[in-house]
């Protein structure tokens, strides 16, 4: 029998907020962190200027694990501080920018990292508010949702040069204070979500939480999707920090990197509304060997020449968007992992920024480029060991036996 329309509308607003939350996270992220380098070279720190993106990822992966352990007893109330620890590091960060207080704006980098390894669980929230068919879909289009936040920050950018002018300091930095405003609301929304009735009874179980904290990575349906969500996130975060830079010292200009970041960004999210729902027909398995190859030939084209950075930067972006769509999806079984799987994504991602830059800086783009290429067939692992598609009954089995 179809349920009344006051009956669904609930529903539907319980997922609204979840997806305005997570797209004003990404326009904070946009305002901010993504230009934090600037906010460095402008207080005379060049040597310094990509220390606030490392203590972002650093923190995401010092805070995801505890914020998982968190939100087993109240996804809502986890997501609401962490949302809130997103607040308190941005103010930090914008009066250490304003006041040129270096290590008072790297303490608000880092902060704000360690609030969106909480907020970024929002997805499994979102998952849980849907049938197991469906969940695919939702976590694709949260990843849309997204675009629209950092867009929405962009367009700000006019009336935010405006507001710094009369600050006395540039556009970059107050977009930290925007990012405040938006992480505020942010957590005002997302203090309205209600969790579903069957979550919510877990929730109120110290039990159930207990046992679910004790699922470990290593667990056999939980390790193949770790493994893709740490491998596409390592080589994404990587190749998208480096190739701005090979692209610079190929000649190109500031408009036309930024270009290619914005190219990088719409593979990322613009087509989570068609992946999300290819996953669900086909099985993550679809995901992580579309993903792979995405990925390899994200790499192998990286290197080939000016005219392949912004087709690369684009395989880029959808190769991640698959692999770490899928590998979600297939967590959204095992609470206990998921917060221990996004801290070694994060962990993964900063460990590949640092050595792919060392790479570089040695060897060139190239062999960077090929190492990426190689290790995009670990998500063949995923495919071979976790593709096989199990009955919730039989994975919930499994979990408790655990």
């Amino acid at each position: 029998m179809n349920q009344p329309a006051s009956t669904r509308a609930p529903g539907r607003f319980n997922l609204a907020a979840l997806f305005l939350s997570q797209s004003l996270a990404t326009g904070a992220t946009t305002a901010s962190t993504v230009l934090a380098s600037l906010v460095m070279s402008a207080m005379g720190r060049e040597a310094w200027v990509g220390l606030p993106s490392t203590l972002v990822t650093l923190g995401a992966a010092a805070s995801a694990g505890a914020f998982g352990a968190l939100m087993l007893r109240g996804r809502r109330g986890g997501l609401v501080a962490a949302y809130l620890l997103g607040v308190v590091g941005a103010l930090v960060g914008f009066w250490g920018a304003w006041q040129q207080q270096v290590l008072v704006f790297l303490l608000g980098a880092a902060l704000v990292g360690m609030s969106q390894g909480g907020f970024q669980q929002a997805r499994y929230a979102a998952a849980e508010s849907v049938a197991p068919s469906r969940r695919g879909f939702i976590i694709g289009a949260m990843m849309f949702a997204s675009v629209l936040g950092s867009a929405f920050s962009t367009a700000l950018s006019t009336p935010l040069a405006d507001f710094a002018s009369g600050l006395h300091t540039s556009a970059e930095v107050v977009g930290w204070l925007l990012a405040a405003l938006f992480l505020l609301l942010g957590a005002g929304l997302t203090s309205l979500w209600r969790p579903p009735a069957q979550v919510a009874v877990q929730e109120a179980s110290p039990q159930a939480a207990s046992k679910a904290a004790h699922v470990p990575i290593s667990h056999p349906q939980v390790w193949p999707a770790a493994l893709a969500v740490a491998v596409s996130q390592g080589l994404m975060v990587t190749l998208m920090s480096l190739t701005p830079l090979r692209a610079h010292n190929m000649g190109m200009e500031h408009p036309a990197i930024a270009g290619l970041v914005t190219i990088h960004i719409a593979g990322m999210y613009g087509l989570g509304w068609l992946t999300g729902p290819l996953i669900d027909r086909f099985g993550v398995r679809f995901g992580y060997l579309a993903g792979a190859a995405l990925l390899l030939l994200a790499a192998l084209s990286a290197p080939a020449g000016r005219l392949w950075l912004a087709p690369s930067m684009f395989l880029l972006g959808l190769g991640w968007n698959l692999g770490f769509l899928a590998g979600s999806k297939a967590l959204t079984n095992f609470r206990g992992a998921q917060g221990k799987v996004d801290a070694l994504a994060y962990l993964t991602a900063g460990v590949g920024t640092l050595s792919g830059g060392l790479i570089l800086n040695r060897f060139g783009f190239e062999p960077l480029a090929w190492g990426c290429a190689a290790l995009s067939a670990l998500l063949l692992i995923s495919a071979w060991y976790g593709g096989l598609s199990r009955p919730a009954a039989a994975v919930a089995t499994d979990v408790a036996a655990d």
